[in-house]
């Protein structure tokens, strides 16, 4: 069998470079079309506009509206179409790259993904998460082709929300498990189209994994001062590209699907996509009967930097059992991740899972106040 490895064009990364992204725009092409939140736009629109006239190309924008549905990417490709758009780029966090990135694939235009969050590793990825206008989600879109460029200027994540990269790390620390259960099983899933990854992958996702562990908290106390440190460097690095090739190219499994679950009960929804997923981790470690200690040592990882362990952790203080019930009829739909593992997953196991993750949590708090 063949092994493959999927990854955007080019990757750059460094405080101030938003002032390159007209050098990195003008071999794609002289008309573009910006699609961000309004945050977002606000942050890096003068900058952008600034570098892409010294190149002499033309800039546009459009405020994405908060939801990737499939109502807001079309919306967003009839806009940039009348705008005669020949690149598109995509600024802010998940949702907006992830609509940005469909407009993209919709028109076939490359794309430059400009994250001004790191709360997940959708900026290198070939997929769009869609989800319904009440922001359930719905669908993942594989899309032809990576991006072009990811740019990312840490200057501006550590002038974001702290909030935003800790929820990427609850994203990127996922990767590394689910990697493994898909090697395990040798089911790797639809975002590498089935083929075995290279074994640069599996370093990689290694290599993310200590990083994490290594300079996680300590990024986080830089990012609560808005300083850029090495630590914040290799996070942001861990967070959006070595998270995005490993989840893209080692696959998906539990953790994922778990989330798609807990995103049905409306109390979660205000809660980032890499806090859920970094519970449902621990839910699939249990599911899966993994070691204690490669429990414990997540839970650690997860109090340290603030990344929740148990149900409350998510807004879910008293769930019912029929909630948690739709939770795991959800995760195990036909094609969900979930069914990456090495054995048949009912919805029953789920269950059990996330109720046993919850306890564990909760005593893992009262233990070691966190």
């Amino acid at each position: 069998m063949s092994r493959i490895l999927l990854a955007p064009s080019r990757y750059i990364q460094g405080a101030g470079a938003i002032a390159e992204i007209g050098l990195h725009a003008s071999s794609l092409g002289d008309s573009a079309f910006a699609i961000g939140g309004k945050t977002a736009l606000s942050i890096c629109g003068v900058a952008i506009e600034a570098s892409l006239l010294e190149k002499g190309l033309s800039y546009r924008q459009e405020q994405f509206r908060g939801v990737s549905s499939r109502q807001e990417i079309d919306r967003l490709a009839d806009l940039a179409t009348s705008q005669g758009a020949n690149i598109i780029f995509a600024l802010g966090g998940g949702a907006s790259i992830d609509a940005a990135k469909a407009v993209s694939h919709q028109m076939n235009l490359p794309v430059i993904v400009v994250p001004t969050t790191v709360a997940t590793d959708a900026p290198g990825s070939a997929l769009s998460v869609v989800y319904s206008e009440d922001g359930v989600f719905e669908s993942y879109l594989y899309l032809r082709r990576n991006p072009d460029c990811v740019l990312v200027d840490t200057a501006i994540i550590a002038d974001s929300p702290v909030k935003f990269l800790v929820a990427g790390m609850g994203d990127a620390v996922a990767g590394f498990w689910e990697g493994d259960t898909c090697a395990r099983s040798g089911k790797f899933n639809a975002f590498s189209g089935g083929q075995t990854p290279t074994l640069t992958v599996r370093a990689l996702a290694r290599l993310c994994y200590e990083t994490l562990l290594e300079s996680g908290y300590q990024a986080k106390l830089a990012v609560e001062r808005k300083m850029v440190t090495p630590a914040v460097e290799a996070i942001v690095e861990a967070n959006t590209l070595i998270s995005g090739l490993c989840s893209e190219n080692a696959g998906h499994a539990g953790a994922h699907a778990i989330h798609n679950g807990l995103t049905t009960l409306p109390a979660t929804r205000e809660k980032l996509h890499g806090e859920k997923v970094a519970f449902g981790l621990l839910a699939q470690l249990v599911m899966e009967g993994r070691p204690a200690r490669d429990i414990e040592e997540v839970q650690h990882f997860c109090c340290t930097v603030g990344l929740p362990v148990c149900l409350a952790d998510l807004n879910l203080s008293s769930p019912t059992a029929a909630e948690i019930r739709q939770v795991a009829e959800a995760a195990v739909v036909e094609g969900e991740t979930i069914h990456a593992t090495w054995f048949a997953v009912t919805s029953t196991m789920v269950e059990a899972a996330i109720w046993t993750a919850d306890a564990l949590g909760a005593a893992y708090k009262k233990r070691h106040a966190c």
